[in-house]
């Protein structure tokens, strides 16, 4: 007997704790343990206590309603593996668990713990399963996943939805081997899932509905787990594509990733997976909606082209997605390009002719970034695309050349590669701007195999010759940008369209009579015209003619219908932004026209470079006399 009393007597330390465990209880008699003490290791057993010998293993009161904190000397109880405090009105700080170096399973989910300390994670080394689910820990602050809980390289289970997590995701999870449940919905999480998670063994994965920010970024390295089987991702602000690589997950049963900024087509990986439930509302997602092989699926509010499985999409549109893609999917372009029509209005920078077939494209300065994709060698009846101030990449691809109504392609101020594509057909390039481009000189054919029209020729504009020039002013008749011209555009282009040969040759005779009469000089020809092409934006729509007169340094300005205006000085800015420059500064700006500033030759005279005193580089044609 006395042997026996031995060998089931609880350890002090262990009664000690246990029972104070007890005095901080509000209702201690839902315990049913004895009132005057006695051994909780001993006959009778005490309910919801295990023992093993004379230490206590096991603390098992889950739902018990039980009321108040726990001791916080708790991990004195150095033999404790089970402990099951769930589902319960526990509150106050939570105790430390340092050095509970045998606990496997700890459930304190469901409670109002409402602080944890820091060192609470150290030395769990066989810890399997915690779960902290549903505490308002730290609720000012939120607080973070210390680095001692990577020690516990056992651990299989990890649940804490709903108790205030905050910051990034801890890059340790990834690298813990043995984890395969990891659930932290509705918390403060924010940035990406690290790169760590690569090829992670994890079977559940949730972190929906992030408060705050939420988790960004690209979902990528989901696809590398694949061993997964429930997937939560939604009310977040993930982006990019869902991967290609998403089918290779033949587990996968469950997959929400609704409420982010997932963009692009689906792909057909997904919608050939035979998931439970697949749930794809309130993104970006566009193209067709294939057939998918779930059984439950949802895909609301999103912008695909069609509403039915399976219903493909008009080929301008596809062909236009697939540029999209290129480009890396800009918000903007996101937003608008949704439906089965890119002529009905609503798609940004689209135009379309009279047969609602898209003709411009027309996108500077729009956020684009990435490579050019040869698709839209599939619009047909494109006449202008005006790319530039942007971050595109690569090759101008060589299906382009295929566009016979191409007129005008503007791709300056990006980061274009040579060698450039063989255009057959006439075509305005403009490529100033784009620092590999750089060594082609000003003026000459971006390319030795291309046949855009050169520089001298009257449809083409005069590249700057400083190449990282933030903006440059290109003529485009017609439609405007969707971006308002640069009014403090530092490159000045002047051209001579060959439609307005013959209006000048009848407007510069009679203002060169009207010139001559006025003047008190000796009468004199002029000696230089410059003429503005129609600018959209000028309401009048007129040509606007610069006449300078070479003895007093003044300017004529005469516009279609013959009214004229006298302007003395230097350089004067009118109406519609035109430039009016004195004769005396362009022979002083192009070294009275000398040779060595020659950048080519027309049929109406000779083209040669300057720079003003601000920095502005022009472009001057010399009218022969004959034409005058």
């Amino acid at each position: 007997a006395f042997a026996s009393l031995v060998f089931t007597v609880t350890d002090p330390n262990d009664l000690s704790v246990i029972n104070e465990f007890r005095k901080g209880l509000e209702n201690p008699e839902v315990l049913k343990w004895p009132e005057n003490g006695g051994d909780p290791c001993g006959s009778p057993v005490w309910p919801h206590i295990v023992c093993s010998g004379s230490r206590i293993q096991q603390i098992q009161v889950m739902g018990l309603g039980l009321k108040g904190p726990l001791p916080q000397n708790l991990n004195k109880l150095s033999r404790l593996t089970h402990l099951g405090l769930q589902k319960n009105q526990f509150s106050g700080k939570l105790p430390s668990f340092s050095g509970l170096s045998e606990l496997s399973f700890a459930y304190l989910d469901f409670n109002q713990f409402d602080t944890i300390p820091l060192d609470f994670f150290d030395g769990l080394v066989n810890l399997q399963v915690l779960a902290l689910d549903e505490n308002p820990l730290n609720a000012t602050s939120g607080w973070s996943l210390p680095n001692g809980l990577q020690d516990s390289a056992q651990l299989i289970n990890l649940t804490m939805i709903n108790c205030n997590l905050a910051g990034p995701l801890p890059e340790f999870l990834g690298t813990m081997s043995s984890l395969e449940v990891l659930l932290l919905s509705t918390n403060r999480l924010s940035g990406p899932i690290p790169g760590t998670f690569k090829d992670a063994v994890l079977k559940m994965l949730w972190l929906n509905d992030q408060s705050g920010d939420g988790m960004s970024g690209s979902i990528d390295v989901v696809a590398t787990m694949v061993s997964l089987a429930h997937i939560w991702l939604h009310g977040n602000q993930f982006s990019g594509k869902i991967p290609v690589e998403i089918g290779n997950i033949t587990n996968l049963k469950d997959l929400s990733v609704n409420t982010n900024n997932l963009v692009g087509l689906i792909p057909e990986s997904l919608a050939n997976m035979p998931l439970d439930n697949l749930d794809l509302n309130n993104n970006h997602f566009t193209g067709p909606v294939p057939k998918f092989k779930a059984t439950n699926v949802s895909f609301m509010s999103n912008s695909f082209c069609q509403t039915k499985q399976g219903a493909v999409c008009a080929p301008e549109v596809m062909a236009l997605l697939e540029f999209l893609d290129g480009v890396n999917y800009p918000s903007r372009l996101v937003e608008s390009w949704s439906g089965n029509n890119p002529c009905d209005g609503r798609w940004w920078g689209i135009s379309c002719d009279d047969n609602q077939k898209v003709s411009v494209i027309n996108l500077p300065k729009s956020n684009l970034s990435g490579t050019l994709s040869p698709s839209i060698a599939n619009l047909e009846t494109v006449t202008r695309i005006y790319l530039e101030s942007n971050n595109l990449s690569g090759f101008v691809p060589s299906s382009w050349t295929s566009l016979k109504s191409l007129s005008i392609l503007d791709l300056s101020n990006n980061n274009i590669s040579p060698p450039l594509p063989k255009f057959t057909t006439p075509l305005k390039l403009v490529l100033n701007g784009n620092p590999k481009l750089t060594s082609n000189p000003p003026g000459a054919n971006p390319s030795p195999n291309n046949s855009a029209t050169p520089a001298d020729s009257p449809t083409s504009s005069v590249p700057s010759s400083r190449p990282n020039s933030s903006s440059s002013v290109i003529f485009k008749p017609g439609e405007q940008s969707p971006e308002k011209k640069d009014s403090k555009s530092k490159i000045a282009i002047v051209v001579v369209p060959i439609a307005g040969s013959l209006l000048l040759v009848f407007l510069a005779i009679p203002l060169y009579i009207y010139v001559c009469k006025k003047s008190k000089d000796k009468h004199q020809a002029p000696t230089a015209l410059v003429v503005h092409p129609r600018d959209p934006s000028d309401s009048d729509n007129v040509v606007k003619i610069a006449i300078a007169n070479q003895t007093n340094g003044s300017l004529s300005t005469v516009n279609a219908s013959g009214s004229a205006s006298i302007h003395s000085g230097e350089s004067h800015m009118i109406e519609a932004g035109n430039l009016l420059i004195s004769v005396q500064v362009l022979r002083n700006v192009t070294k009275n026209f000398s040779p060595e500033n020659e950048l080519g030759r027309g049929g109406f005279g000779v083209v040669y470079k300057g720079e003003l005193d601000d920095g502005t580089q022009i472009a001057v044609k010399r009218m022969e006399a004959g034409i005058v």
